[in-house]
């Protein structure tokens, strides 16, 4: 079993996987639009060019998405959730949280804290949360 955070974003999913490619040095390996799918699901026209379904690689790990169907009434903003990354040094642990901060906004600063070596949160320009961990030295 694997477990896989899947995002609903606010059209703006393929950017957004775009940048966490380039943030978390993973690769863009599915991405289908809403035209793809079969006349019978009646897209609203609006939705055509939007992300139906995308699948970020990061090694052995993934993280999925699509952009909210605008059928569905207003987008929520993502709440009460962070996506968590759990890194193995200090080091990658500040740079992914710099990178992915880039444009978005510090929810807690990235540190040193008393069950961590680097820990901080954040919410990223496209409204979506992370924490980064990095465990202490063993």
């Amino acid at each position: 079993m694997q477990l896989v955070a899947y995002l609903i974003l606010d059209g703006n999913a393929e950017a957004a996987f775009e940048f966490y490619a380039r943030c978390l040095g993973g690769k863009i390996a599915q991405l289908s639009r809403f035209s793809e799918a079969p006349p019978e699901m009646q897209i609203p026209p609006e939705m055509r060019d939007k992300v139906m379904h995308v699948r970020l690689e990061v090694g052995d790990q993934m993280l999925m998405a699509s952009d909210a169907m605008s059928s569905m009434g207003p987008y929520k903003p993502i709440h009460g959730c962070s996506v968590s990354i759990q890194v193995d040094t200090p080091a990658e642990a500040e740079r992914i949280f710099n990178a992915l901060v880039e444009g978005g906004k510090v929810e807690m600063p990235i540190g040193e804290t008393f069950w961590s070596a680097r820990f901080g949160m954040l919410v990223d320009r496209y409204g979506v949360p992370w924490m980064v961990n990095c465990p202490p030295a063993q």
